[in-house]
């Protein structure tokens, strides 16, 4: 086994001719994740002006609920993400170019085949109350996730380690039960956060953590403050005195408080008032490409779902244009049915579906019917826009004789009582790094938040085998299947990926704004700043 850290001392990272095949697994994250999101709309160079130190930073999120909690396996929108990423770390990252990089991880080392990695933690961070942060931090951290009584979303990422272990304070040794070179991403998954160990558990009820900020209060669904972790390890992130994260579940709130200086950054702006706010001279709009999409989830062992025909008439009886145009304003593009789109590695170009009421007819009739009724459960606490989303839906299938009754759900707790509760509903997912990630979390069997309850055998079978094959042609064949087994067999109605829309206040300072999900990677707390502290 040999060491490999993807990038040289300047922070370049290596090429591929630099390293051996067998070394490459290390760093494959890392290769790979240039072109696995999109890139923003020119925003770095004109905004990165020297950063400044202090001010209180105020940020309007759209999601937060009653039901929030600081324990990161259960961090379910983007206000607690954005606020796990304040106050804790994580062993690797993704950065603004996309690309993986260490956080509490300097390296990772692979075994030939990928079925072990051994990660080294950085030297001198210390958590909010000056404990070192060590190996057995890490580990008690992971096992949060992992067993039997596990309830955490993160599972199913964590499920294929077979062990994991520290070697002395700072190397911590996993064993998975199979080859998996693209490990390392999933290190960076928001639920992964790094906690202090306490009597070999990880405690999360502490809030304390070894990010930029530390935890002042949190009020669930309505405010959580921090304060600059005056000891944090980066010189170059942290750079507000204090945060507040507010949620503020309704766009119109949301843009209100942002025109008015309330806040000075929010997320999800609401599409049909962008040109309004890109006329005022105090507010810069963050237009950001990647993997973002939004979905219509069917619970695939509910009736009639349960049906893959009702399920295609529903696939043909969505017209994916008009959809972008009318709820997305143009800020996105067409989606087809599954989730890996043109900026991942694997993405395979399948014909496009498109709408057509006689074609989603035809699957009426295979399954045994002449019309169909269902319940489509929709609040704007899903995406912006989406109960409009399920009106455009309700009047195009219509004309495939499929009537939706749209059943308009509260806000709050949305995620908690609709989503996967209710047969068909609305919802959202942000972009992965991997194709293998995003099958893994949201479409293998027995997977937490496989929104759509789908199996398929064959599609496991083969997601198994493609996280560990090295032959490339290989891979990129299985995964092209994946993509035609969800499309054309799963229980996800995917119409269309949305841009990132941030709305800032011109005093806010920024570099390149990531795009693997919203409020730059969901680290504007981390990277942001003022301009005129």
């Amino acid at each position: 086994m040999s060491a490999f850290d993807p990038f040289d001392r300047s922070g370049r990272l290596l090429g591929l001719n630099e390293v051996s095949r067998r070394k490459f697994l290390a760093g494959t994250a890392v290769f790979g994740l240039s072109a696995a999101f999109g890139t923003g709309i020119g925003l770095g160079s004109a905004r990165a002006a020297e950063p400044k130190q202090g001010g209180h930073f105020k940020l309007g999120i759209s999601g937060g609920s009653t039901t929030d909690t600081l324990d990161p396996a259960h961090y379910s929108d983007n206000y607690m993400q954005s606020i796990g990423h304040a106050i804790h770390n994580f062993l690797t990252e993704v950065n603004d170019e996309g690309q993986l990089v260490g956080e509490l991880a300097t390296k990772w080392e692979p075994s030939a085949d990928a079925s072990q990695w051994v990660f080294t933690l950085r030297d001198g961070v210390t958590f909010h109350d000056g404990k070192p942060v060590t190996a057995d931090d890490v580990v008690a951290s992971i096992n949060h996730h992992r067993g039997e009584k596990s309830t955490s979303a993160a599972k199913v990422i964590v499920e294929p380690i077979k062990d994991i272990k520290a070697d002395g304070k700072n190397k911590v040794v996993v064993q998975l039960d199979a080859g998996n070179a693209d490990f390392p991403f999933l290190m960076s998954d928001y639920h992964l956060a790094i906690m202090p160990a306490k009597d070999g558990s990880a405690d999360w009820e502490s809030g304390i953590g070894c990010g930029a900020y530390v935890l002042d209060r949190l009020d669930p669904g309505v405010e959580c403050h921090v304060t600059k972790n005056k000891n944090y390890w980066k010189s170059d992130r942290g750079w507000f005195d204090e945060v507040s994260f507010l949620s503020i579940k309704d766009a119109a709130a949301r843009t209100n408080a942002l025109m008015t200086g309330q806040i000075h950054a929010m997320n999800r702006v609401d599409l049909k008032t962008v040109n309004l706010l890109k006329r005022n001279p105090q507010i810069e709009i963050a237009s950001i490409a990647g993997g973002q999409h939004y979905t219509a989830p069917m619970l695939t062992d509910v009736a009639p779902f349960d049906n893959n025909d009702v399920r295609m008439a529903l696939k043909f009886g969505i017209d994916r244009q008009a959809m972008v145009d009318t709820i997305l304003n143009g800020f996105g593009e067409v989606g087809n049915d599954q989730p890996i789109n043109s900026t991942y590695r694997y993405f395979a170009d399948l014909p496009q579906r498109t709408y057509d009421p006689d074609q989603a007819k035809h699957y009426l009739k295979k399954a045994g019917m002449d019309r169909l009724t269902v319940n489509l459960s929709a609040a704007d606490a899903a995406f912006p826009g989406a109960v409009d989303a399920a009106v455009l839906f309700k009047e195009q299938a219509a004309k495939a004789n499929i009537d939706i009754n749209v059943v308009r759900e509260p806000d709050d707790g949305y995620w908690d009582n609709v989503w996967m509760k209710k047969p068909f509903c609305m919802s959202y997912w942000g972009g992965k790094a991997t194709a293998d990630w995003a099958f893994s979390v949201g479409y293998s069997e027995g997977a937490a938040w496989n929104d759509t309850h789908w199996k398929n055998d064959r599609f496991n079978k083969l997601l198994v085998e493609a996280r560990s094959e090295l032959d490339e042609k290989k891979r990129a064949e299985m995964y092209a299947e994946m993509q035609r087994l969800v499309r054309d067999e799963g229980g996800v109605v995917l119409p269309m990926f949305a841009n990132y829309v941030d709305g800032l206040r011109k005093n806010v300072g920024h570099g390149k704004i990531a795009s693997n999900w919203d409020l730059d990677g969901l680290r504007a707390a981390e990277r942001w700043w003022f301009t005129d502290v």
